[in-house]
């Protein structure tokens, strides 16, 4: 994932009538195939680092508090994926066990990680863009709400697309996205939404993984409200941010469980933007 693009996998669904409950992750049910690189590289740097008009307000002063918790959490941002280190392998091999229980992993590196939605057999090269820290977001995703986890991953839910977007691929973009809507690489946050978010960090450590969670299930149910395409997954994202950044702008917003789009993860059928 880097500014010179390269193929990506899209999942080309085969069976339009497939069950919810369906637990099916072969390619019995889905194929990989390969396609430019419309969202990934080049489109990625499009969609999520772009900078607007409105991100250019002065920057706010933190407590000592808030900093010291944008520190930790800038060190975790911080922190590339190495597939020579022990944790990073253990990470990568849990995040397996929790998509595929059922089935053994062969090797980290293996064609079996297309059935997750990475781009080759090789995981590593996908986490360019969202480093280690976007691996920790996957695992939190699949651990803190495991149904919501499996319903994405094996796109139960809704009328889907014949062409349907790469889960994992999707999930770093989503991580990239998030540290560039935040600001979180600034000393300080130089928008509102940078500025609310690190008040919701203060009493909840892990609120950047609450809120990747938030995001992924928001931006399928942008996805399926769209009848989108892997060719529209710029303007699903670009959709995604902009309804993220409302919720997070709303004086009654305290906690991230207060954002409507919460609701997804808990009872999606009930949910309305």
């Amino acid at each position: 994932m880097d500014d010179r693009g390269g193929s990506f996998v899209a999942v080309r669904r085969l069976s339009q009538g497939l069950d919810r409950g369906n637990n099916l992750h072969s390619t019995s049910g889905a194929e990989a195939v390969a396609g430019s690189a419309a969202w990934l590289g080049r489109g990625l740097s499009c969609v999520c680092a772009q900078r607007r008009e409105s991100d250019a307000r002065p920057s706010f002063d933190l407590t000592p508090s808030q900093e010291e918790c944008l520190v930790r959490l800038q060190n975790r941002i911080d922190v590339t994926y190495n597939s020579s280190i022990p944790e990073h392998q253990e990470a990568l091999k849990a995040l397996w066990k929790a998509a595929f229980p059922e089935e053994e992993l062969v090797g980290l590196i293996s064609e079996q990680w297309k059935e997750m939605g990475w781009q080759g057999k090789d995981p590593s090269t996908d986490f360019r863009g969202g480093g280690f820290i976007s691996l920790e977001n996957l695992l939190y995703f699949s651990r803190k709400f495991p149904d919501s986890f499996q319903d994405l991953l094996h796109k139960r839910e809704g009328d889907r697309a014949l062409w349907e977007y790469p889960f994992a691929v999707a999930g770093v973009n989503i991580t990239f996205m998030l540290i560039q809507m935040l600001d979180l690489e600034a000393v300080k946050p130089r928008s509102f939404v940078g500025a609310i978010f690190l008040k919701l960090l203060l009493e909840n450590e892990s609120a950047f993984d609450l809120l990747y969670c938030i995001t992924f299930k928001l931006m399928d149910h942008q996805w399926l409200s769209m009848h989108a395409s892997y060719m529209d997954f710029n303007t699903v994202m670009k959709a995604t941010r902009r309804q993220l950044e409302r919720e997070l702008l709303q004086e009654e917003v305290t906690r991230l469980e207060d954002l409507p789009s919460y609701g997804l993860l808990i009872r999606p059928s009930s949910y309305k933007i």
